[in-house]
C-alpha cells in the first residue's frame, strides 16, 4: 500500500513526538512546509537508528546480533527511496518524499548510513579525530541534510559546515549523557587515547573508582560541544527567521544536556539527564530574541582549529 504524503507526515510527527521531545518542541517553530519536511527526515533517521541499534524510538537499547543485515536493509531501502521507488516502509518513503521536494544530496544520506556501518562493525574511536569522524557520520551529516531541508544550497559549503557543527555538538552531548547506557550494551565512544590518558582500562570506565576521571572526560566532551554550538550559531544568518529560531532553540535545549552532564560531575550518570518543559519553553523564548538579532552577529570566519567535515 502506497501511503499519501499526509499519512507519511502524520507518521513522522508521531515518531518525533515519541523519539525526541527536544527536537519535537523545536520543530514546531519552523514554517509549516519546513516543519513537515524536518519530521519526514527525522522519521528516516530514527527508523535507521532503531533498526541498527535495536531500539524503539531511541529507547530500550538491546544488543543486535544481525547488525550488518540491518545496515544492508537500511542502505537498500534508502537507495530505493532516493530512486523514487515506493518501499512499503513509511520512514523510508518519507525520505523519498523529502528528497524529491528538496533535492537532498545522496552523498549526505550515504554518509549517515556509513555511520550505522561503523556501529555494525563494532568500531571504536582510537583518537579524538576518530571521535569527530563518527560524530560527523551519525549527526553532522544529518545537520547538512537539515540545512538543505531549510533551503540552503548543497553547494554552500560555508553554511553546511556550520550546520555540521550543530550536529557534532548534539552528538558530543549524546555521548557524554549516554556513557553508562552505551556501556551496558558493550559500546564506548570515548577515544582510547583519552582513556589511556586517564589511566582507565578498557571496559572499566564506569566502575566507581574511575568516576572522577570519567567526569573530566565528560566535561571535555561538553566543552567541545559548546565550541561547535557557538560556531553553528553564525550559520543561522543564512536561514529564514523561523528556521533560525528553531535551530537556535534546539541548540540551546540540547546544549543544556551537555552542560548538565558537566555540572553533575561524577554523578552525571545516576539518572538520565533531560531538559524540563519549562527549560524548553525558556529556550524557545530566548531563541526568538537570538534569531531576531542574528544578522548582527560578527562575520567571524569558522575557527580553523575545529574539526571540519570531509569534502
Amino acid at each position: 500500500m502506497i501511503e499519501t504524503r499526509a499519512a507519511l507526515v502524520e507518521s513522522a510527527r508521531a515518531s518525533i513526538a515519541r523519539g525526541s521531545k527536544s527536537f519535537a518542541a523545536a520543530s514546531k517553530l519552523f514554517a509549516p512546509v519546513v516543519r513537515e519536511r524536518a519530521w519526514l527526515l527525522y522519521a528516516w533517521c530514527r527508523a535507521c537508528d532503531d533498526l541498527v541499534d535495536g531500539q524503539d524510538h531511541g529507547h530500550d537499547r538491546t544488543i543486535v546480533t544481525d547488525a550488518q543485515a540491518q545496515v544492508d536493509r537500511v542502505r537498500a531501502l534508502s537507495d530505493m527511496a532516493l530512486d523514487g521507488q515506493a518501499t512499503g516502509e513509511p520512514a523510508f518513503d518519507a525520505l523519498g518524499v523529502v528528497a524529491r521536494e528538496t533535492g537532498l544530496p545522496r552523498r549526505f544520506v550515504h554518509d549517515v548510513i556509513d555511520g550505522f556501518q561503523l556501529d555494525a562493525d563494532d568500531w571504536r574511536p582510537r583518537s579524538e579525530n576518530d571521535l569527530y569522524r563518527y560524530c560527523y557520520h551519525v549527526a553532522g551529516a544529518v545537520g547538512c541534510l537539515m540545512a538543505v531541508v531549510m533551503g540552503v544550497s548543497p553547494d554552500d559549503d560555508a553554511t553546511l559546515d556550520r550546520a555540521c557543527d550543530l550536529g557534532l555538538a548534539f552528538q558530543l552531548a549524546n555521548i557524554a549523557r549516554d556513557i553508562d547506557e552505551d556501556d551496558r550494551v558493550a559500546r564506548c565512544y570515548l577515544p582510547d587515547e583519552w582513556l589511556a590518558e586517564m589511566d582507565m582500562p578498557p571496559g572499566q570506565h564506569m566502575k566507581p573508582p574511575f568516576r572522577p576521571r570519567l567526569a573530566v572526560l565528560a566535561r571535555r566532551l561538553a566543552t567541545r560541544a559548546q565550541l561547535h554550538e557557538d560556531s553553528a550559531a553564525i550559520g543561522t544568518k543564512a536561514l529564514s527567521f523561523r528556521s533560525a529560531w528553531a535551530v537556535l532553540a534546539a541548540a540551546g535545549i540540547y546544549g543544556d544536556i551537555a552542560r548538565a552532564v558537566a555540572a553533575r560531575g561524577e554523578r552525571a550518570w545516576d539518572h538520565r539527564v533531560t531538559t524540563s518543559k519549562a527549560a524548553k519553553l525558556g529556550w524557545i523564548a530566548r531563541a526568538a530574541v537570538q534569531a531576531a538579532r542574528r544578522q548582527s552577529l560578527p562575520d567571524t570566519p569558522r575557527d580553523h582549529r575545529l574539526w571540519t567535515r570531509p569534502r
